[in-house]
């Protein structure tokens, strides 16, 4: 009996449905697709497409395009809350919308600091399409004069921002900025040493200032204000704090890990509705907790749609393994890297040859779908 399949997002976990979506149209079963834009943006490249490396159309993935070119229905909209009992999703729009099945793939957001002052420059790391915006102020503002930029965070995100950005004004901008970042600890505190070392080294000799046990209190108009009371006059400021869980899962009441995902098991299935599956940092894993990174979310993707066929057809469901050890890539800009994987770490030009190559193939083999 033909059923209803709704995904919730077109990002990482939901590229091979959306690659085999008309098997699912082609046996009767209808889909729905919600996502708050008609493309989806590789994360990983985004810091590269600030800097310049890649264009906007490089890094993105035509998820309406493909939906409704394979039977398909697309929509532009978010969703607010879910209702597992009846089965139904509250859009933001004032939609509402039935499924039998759904699958979350509802990405992450970048937690802020207070702000007493709402302003044009002040840019997440996410949505990615953000970075757009970001780069053309950039280029306006240091082709007229001197600026600052400050970067908020002390993570992989934050590192890679100040090196694109540097590398951005580098080549295009009239006036070099000072660059700085403010992490509240040290520097990319949770990786080994050897990693630690070599973006401090990069990015020093850049000229790239890093204040560490800098915690951010407080954004104003145009200011950082840090917990120890000193003040900072910033034209551009990037918020690159981490990420956590869409928030739509605790708004919903629905199961979750003690990040806020949905929390889900071992068939990447919520543990309270089985009808329900989740993805990519959206989620807890809680046979395994995993980090928020995108190598999960690919791996996911094959088990996520054996899963959804499985379960809209009442067959077996096949079980997620995370695969151990990860390959890690930074882009610390200027054609410079970091790479990571069981031990070995190296820098310089080889690591980002290999980061942009792999993000290359990865993106042609979606894009190739269009």
């Amino acid at each position: 009996m033909p059923r209803h399949l709704v995904l919730i997002g077109g990002g990482h976990a939901h590229m091979v449905t959306l690659a085999h979506l008309r098997n699912f149209t082609q046996k009767g079963h209808r889909v729905s697709v919600i996502g708050p834009s008609p493309y989806h943006y590789y994360s990983g490249m985004g810091p590269g497409m600030l800097g310049g490396t890649y264009t906007p159309e490089e890094i993105r993935f035509a998820t309406r395009h493909v939906v409704e070119k394979d039977g398909g229905t697309f929509i532009t909209d978010k969703v607010v809350r879910i209702d597992a009992r009846q089965r139904e999703i509250f859009l933001e729009s004032g939609q509402r919308l039935s499924y039998d099945v759904l699958s979350c793939n509802a990405g992450s957001y970048v937690p802020q600091p207070r702000m007493t002052a709402a302003s044009a420059d002040i840019f997440g790391v996410k949505p990615i399409e953000k970075l757009i915006d970001a780069r053309t102020r950039i280029l306006e503002k240091a082709g007229r004069r001197h600026i600052s930029v400050g970067i908020v965070g002390g993570g992989p995100s934050a590192v890679e921002i100040a090196g694109n950005v540097w590398q951005l004004a580098k080549r295009h901008a009239a006036h070099m900025p000072d660059i700085a970042i403010f992490a509240a600890s040290r520097l990319m505190k949770t990786f080994p040493d050897s990693i630690r070392k070599m973006a401090v080294r990069s990015l020093t000799r850049r000229s790239i200032q890093i204040l560490e046990h800098s915690r951010v209190n407080e954004i104003t108009d145009g200011r950082i204000r840090l917990e120890n009371g000193h003040e900072q006059a910033c034209d551009l400021i990037f918020l690159a704090l981490g990420v956590k869980p869409s928030q739509i899962f605790s708004r919903s009441g629905l199961p979750t890990g003690p990040d806020g995902g949905l929390r889900v098991n071992r068939y990447l299935q919520c543990v309270a509705y089985p009808e329900i599956f989740g993805g990519g940092d959206c989620i807890y894993f809680e046979d395994h907790p995993l980090d928020k990174v995108g190598v999960y979310a690919v791996r996911q993707n094959p088990v996520l749609y054996h899963n959804l066929m499985a379960s809209l057809e009442d067959r077996p469901l096949e079980p997620f393994h995370h695969g151990g050890a990860y390959l890690l890539i930074f882009n610390l800009g200027g054609r410079r890297g970091i790479l990571h994987k069981s031990g070995m770490t190296f820098g310089g030009w080889p690591a980002f040859i290999a980061k942009d190559y792999i993000d290359r193939r990865f993106m042609r083999r979606f894009q190739a779908i269009e």
